[in-house]
């Protein structure tokens, strides 16, 4: 049998389980490095997913508690839009990566984690980054510390 060591997920599987909605309660502990916030606009903020699909991986969150797109305000639509452009740009100047996926996952069926509050997934792709681990073994190979990622990427939401 092959193992595949991840420990810093240990912290993830012994610790606390937050109660209450994650994307709510993160900006409230305004400690944005800790919780990998990355930019504050005035309807959302920018952060790191903690468990990404490829290094880079961030999520444009409003700071409204809904699940839909339609229950945004056409102004908070517009300031998520503009943060998902400035997300894009970070990326491309920091990784250079040869293409993006931008998306929302809504309900369960659709692939949704966190069913309850709407966020935009916004992530780095390369050819040949879904390479036999992710298609063989159903694994993810992240080549990055988040934290290195976070310091890599923060200089671009000044």
């Amino acid at each position: 049998m092959k193992q595949l060591w991840a420990p810093w997920r240990i912290d993830y599987i012994k610790g606390e389980k937050p109660s209450g909605c994650i994307l709510c309660g993160k900006p409230k502990e305004k400690k944005d490095r800790a919780n990998l916030i990355l930019y504050r606009g005035k309807h959302g903020f920018v952060m790191m997913n903690l468990y990404p699909y490829n290094n880079g991986h961030m999520m444009v969150v409003p700071y409204e508690h809904v699940n839909t797109l339609e229950a945004l305000s056409d102004e908070a639509a517009k300031n998520l839009m503009q943060m998902t452009k400035k997300s894009l740009a970070a990326l491309r100047k920091a990784f250079r990566p040869e293409g993006a996926n931008v998306g929302l996952n809504l309900g369960k069926a659709a692939g949704a984690g966190i069913e309850d509050h709407l966020h935009f997934h916004v992530l780095p792709r390369w050819n040949g980054d879904t390479n036999f681990m992710t298609s063989v073994a159903d694994i993810r190979v992240i080549p990055e510390d988040l934290e290195e990622t976070y310091r890599q990427l923060k200089p671009y939401f000044k």
